[in-house]
């Protein structure tokens, strides 16, 4: 009888044993998947807020060309206006998702690009107005606390 005690608690522990190590098993395997989900996410979510504002530089700079060759500059502004409501939306999503640096980071190309929107916006404006605006060096920061924040190693930055 007592062999027989043996051998059911025996059972039992391996049981259990076995359940345990499963349910930690699977809830890493859970976690991982998780965070996998999380960085891709805000991995495009970066992608499209960085093109949000490239485009706003990109027709900002149009505009101030235009004017310069004494051309209409309205559908570059319309651009320019159509990108900056597409990055004032996804800047929200940016910091829901993004580590505390990134957010600094993207609320300093906030600033940047709003001195660009509001130098472009001047009738008056050319590119020579635009040049100065430090937004290229407000964006390495950001790619910088971006790759960071989604552990990806490199030192490259762009100029």
């Amino acid at each position: 009888m007592a062999t027989q005690i043996f051998t059911l608690v025996g059972v039992l522990i391996g049981a259990l044993t076995s359940y345990f190590a499963t349910t930690v098993a699977e809830r890493a395997k859970f976690r991982r998947a998780m965070a996998t989900r999380w960085d891709e996410r805000k991995l495009d979510t970066y992608i499209e807020y960085l093109t949000c504002v490239k485009q706003i530089q990109r027709a900002a700079m149009a505009a101030g060309r235009a004017r310069e060759q004494g051309m209409d500059a309205s559908e570059a502004l319309a651009a320019m206006e159509e990108s900056e409501n597409r990055r004032s939306i996804l800047f929200e999503t940016f910091v829901l998702l993004s580590n505390e640096k990134a957010a600094t980071a993207a609320h300093t190309v906030n600033q940047r690009t709003w001195d660009l929107l509001r130098t472009a916006r001047i009738p008056s404006s050319g590119t020579a107005e635009l040049r100065p605006i430090p937004l290229v060096e407000a964006l390495n920061v950001l790619h910088e606390a971006a790759r960071s924040d989604l552990t990806i190693s490199s030192g490259v930055s762009v100029r």
